[in-house]
């Protein structure tokens, strides 16, 4: 008896993407270039729309997109913009199918979606990304995942093809999103760290450049210091991740360091700034440009 490769090879799973904005769209192509199949939906079908050129099928609803998929892979705003795609989606779900929930949604949003899941017979993977626009097109990620070890099988070509690095937290969901709270944490201290030195550099007329310069190579420097900053002295704010979308971590973490008893007192000045930039005219840029919440004023004569 013979067989030939593909006779062994095990079926790749199809993959429904439900949201395909900065990450949803990168992390559809890297999909796409391990050669899964993927169906692609957006509430706006423009943004889905350019990802018929690199071989996803574009659908115009999420019934559409989760009929008959393995695996449904979520990556939009918020908790109420995920419930309302499963709902959106319930006609065509099935009993057994994964979802693969990455967006940032906070603690309590991870347990209502949990429970929307388990009600529709789907297996729950809590499972939010490390990495900004260029790790998703890049199938750079680092992915969290909390949930049964038993999807693992079906689910690890899509871990493989969108992030780098899988790290499995626990079998039940949310341990994965606290873990990323954790993560976000760093990060969005870090870049209001830089924007406040700058912010400092300027008001003391001191030129960014030699700050960085002063930096670079040492102890203190890191890529992030020196990407971030040369983004925003170029004036390239282009989103990697927003001021809103910064700005909306930033309360998730508060809200679950209240549940939890801890103070945070940086990520409370930090969600301040991203709120003054926002309101400033910058929550689409990318968060580097919380820099101009803490701007300092022109004086007479300057």
């Amino acid at each position: 008896m013979t067989s030939s490769a593909a006779d062994a090879a095990p079926r790749r799973p199809t993959v429904a993407v439900l949201g395909t904005g900065i990450m949803g769209s990168g992390m559809a192509r890297s999909l796409l270039r391990a050669g899964l199949d993927v169906r692609a939906w957006n509430r706006t079908q423009a943004k889905a729309a350019p990802l018929a050129a690199d071989g996803a099928t574009v659908v115009e609803t999420a019934e559409e997109a989760v009929r008959g998929a393995d695996v449904i892979l979520t990556m939009l705003n918020d908790g109420p913009a995920v419930a309302a795609a499963l709902t959106a989606a319930s006609p065509g779900l099935r009993t057994g199918q994964v979802l693969l929930q990455s967006s940032t949604v906070g603690l309590d949003a991870t347990a209502d979606l949990a429970r929307r899941a388990a009600d529709a017979g789907l297996v729950y993977l809590d499972a939010p990304v490390s990495g900004t626009k260029q790790p998703a097109e890049q199938g750079t990620l680092t992915v969290f995942v909390s949930g049964p070890s038993t999807a693992r099988a079906s689910v690890n070509p899509v871990l493989d093809a969108i992030g780098q690095r899988t790290v499995w937290v626990a079998e039940t969901p949310g341990a994965a999103s606290r873990l990323k709270l954790v993560v976000n944490t760093w990060v969005i201290t870090m870049v209001n760290n830089i924007a406040e030195c700058l912010n400092l550099a300027e008001g003391l007329r001191i030129d960014p450049q030699t700050f960085l310069d002063v930096m670079r190579g040492g102890p203190l420097d890191s890529a992030y210091l020196q990407g971030k900053s040369a983004a925003l002295l170029s004036g390239d704010l282009t989103p990697s991740f927003s001021v809103s979308n910064a700005l909306k971590d930033s309360r998730l973490i508060l809200d679950a360091a209240q549940e939890s008893g801890v103070r945070l007192d940086l990520v409370a000045a930090s969600a301040d700034r991203f709120a003054r930039a926002e309101a400033a005219g910058h929550g689409g840029e990318d968060m580097i440009a919380t820099y101009y919440a803490g701007r300092a004023p022109e004086k007479d004569g300057d």
